[in-house]
């Protein structure tokens, strides 16, 4: 068992309740209606709505890979539509700089002074549009402040939200002039998801909603970020029993030993389950978190952390998930 993991939410434990709480309804029916609203646009993906929407309540950020044209944009746009937060949409091309993203100090020669221009990071909901066609520099540029929540320029440190959210999108079958993400950059997503083709049925729904212009565009704000806000902080005071808490470790620990595993899951991937676990709890009405939270989260939040040994590239999620569902299988699940 990771010692530094389990001080880390000990540490986290100690500011919630000993006792499970309930789940407001007010609270179930805000997040009822962001959900509703953003799979009325992304249609037949209540799925990818409910991981994006953990992802946002744990106050993580979300890296969506598939194919063109199947809706990564559209979910970042809905979910946009649906809060009452400020957005930008970022398009990551090789050209673009650091200062593009985060912004620079214009000299105004009318005062004598530098003044400082903010980038389109500073908005609240982020889209980070291809982010593999930038360059390592500009990458990492949004990952730092992704994890910091805060940029520095000019000796001036300038905070990010709340809430600072990030959801990024590229395409994993096309490598022609991209810059793929390193592990440590991966890592600082916390969940990775695939939005998949629709089925018949709701394709054709897109079909028709189409006929009279972008279904997205009609959407109506249905949560302020205020409210958000205090919904991600009622994420931590959802209970983590120490049962769980260790078949969570439990987890993490065997994708370190694991054969097939060249590098396992690291400690911000332990914290990031644990986080989500919690939202999803919430989510679901409950005050405290089941095994049942931890073991449907998992591949979301950990395959594209580890690297197996027997694959690379694309093929390596899908060995990663493969792994991480053989280890599920073999864990005791506690009562």
């Amino acid at each position: 068992m990771n010692i530094a993991v389990k001080e880390a939410m000990e540490s986290r434990e100690k500011k919630q309740p000993m006792q499970p709480f309930e789940v407001d309804s007010g609270v179930l029916d805000s997040i009822n209606r962001v959900c509703e609203n953003v799979s009325s646009a992304l249609l037949g993906k209540s799925e990818v709505v409910q991981l994006a929407m953990v992802a946002l309540l744990a106050e993580g950020h979300l890296l969506v890979e598939d194919v063109p044209g199947i809706g990564k944009t559209l979910l970042a746009r809905a979910i946009a539509k649906s809060l009452s937060c400020s957005f930008n949409r970022i398009q990551f091309t090789p050209d673009l700089l650091p200062s593009d993203l985060l912004g620079t100090s214009v000299y105004q020669q009318s005062t004598g002074a530098f003044v400082f221009q903010p980038g389109p990071i500073f908005s609240q909901i982020i889209l980070a549009d291809e982010i593999n066609r930038s360059s390592p520099r500009t990458q990492s540029a949004l990952l730092e402040a992704m994890s910091d929540r805060q940029v520095s320029i000019d000796g001036k440190t300038r905070p990010l939200g709340p809430p600072f959210f990030v959801l990024a999108t590229q395409n994993p079958r096309e490598f022609e002039g991209t810059y793929p993400l390193p592990e440590s950059q991966m890592d600082r997503f916390m969940i990775r998801l695939s939005v998949g083709y629709p089925d018949r049925a709701s394709e054709k729904r897109i079909l028709v909603g189409h006929r009279s212009g972008e279904p997205v565009d009609a959407l109506k704000s249905v949560l302020s970020s205020e409210d958000l806000v205090a919904i991600q902080g009622m994420v931590s005071k959802v209970v983590v029993e120490d049962s769980i808490a260790d078949y969570l470790l439990s987890l993490i620990d065997a994708t370190r030993r694991h054969a097939d595993i060249l590098l396992g899951a690291s400690t911000r991937s332990a914290l990031g389950l644990y986080r989500a676990s919690q939202a999803i709890a919430l989510m679901r009405g409950r005050g405290f978190v089941v095994p049942d939270d931890v073991k449907n989260l998992a591949k979301h939040v950990l395959a594209h952390r580890i690297m197996p040994r027997s694959a690379g590239g694309s093929g390596a999620i899908r060995v990663a998930e493969q792994i991480l569902g053989d280890i599920l299988d073999r864990l005791i699940v506690p009562e």
